[in-house]
């Protein structure tokens, strides 16, 4: 793909991420790496690298890119890792992961946002990649366990499957809350017992819900 906003991409990880603490190296290349205009509305592309959440289809968004960056480095990726994605919705936070990880799983529940975000990642040339459409709430248990989990939609707690198919020392981030805001936590798993977890805080946030048998059951 052609890429004329590659200032725009470099002014946004220098100002947004490296200006506000993020400091995981890995995390930073990938996002300077990565085109976020192609994965927003054609619309709202000259938006794309502003500090802010834009709306995709299916009354859905992609997040604002310090929360990408910030959750992306609170799964503390080396590169050799089985990561699971419940939320793929346009597949930016998707592509960045395939470049922090091994191989991504990632759950999305609207068929056409799956779609959708799977060809501008094959034309990316991402291929580590798996999609699926379903509950992500249950997560995807034929290809656990997982050493890192994320969570891109706003659930009233941390589903149960999604932690029993964490590794021990793996780690679930994932924003906790009411429907209209949420704390972004990162829930490491300490031993077999999947109830067996440390618990930490970010920062205050606010995704859409998280739809499904383990999530808000509107929708």
């Amino acid at each position: 793909m052609t890429d004329r906003y590659q200032k725009q991409r470099m002014k946004m990880v220098d100002l947004q991420l490296r200006g506000r603490g993020i400091s995981d190296q890995r995390v930073l290349r990938a996002m300077e790496k990565i085109p976020r205009h192609a994965f927003v509305p054609d619309a709202l592309r000259e938006q794309a690298y502003n500090d802010n959440p834009l709306p995709i289809e299916s009354q859905q968004t992609i997040s604002q890119p310090y929360i990408v960056a910030l959750m992306s480095s609170a799964l503390e990726l080396t590169g050799k890792e089985r990561v699971l994605e419940i939320g793929t919705g346009s597949g930016y936070q998707t592509a960045i992961l395939a470049e922090l990880a091994e191989r991504v799983f990632s759950i999305e529940r609207i068929a056409a946002l799956a779609a959708s975000a799977r060809r501008v990642l094959d034309a990316l040339d991402y291929y580590n990649i798996a999609i699926r459409v379903g509950d992500g709430t249950l997560g995807w248990r034929e290809e656990a366990p997982f050493s890192g989990i994320m969570v891109t939609a706003g659930a009233p707690g941390a589903p149960r499957f999604l932690l029993e198919q964490l590794v021990v020392g793996g780690r679930l981030v994932i924003p906790v809350g009411s429907h209209s805001s949420q704390i972004l936590l990162r829930l490491t798993r300490l031993s077999d017992d999947p109830a067996d977890i440390k618990t930490e805080e970010f920062c205050g946030c606010r995704f859409v819900d998280l739809i499904g048998e383990q999530g808000w059951k509107n929708g």
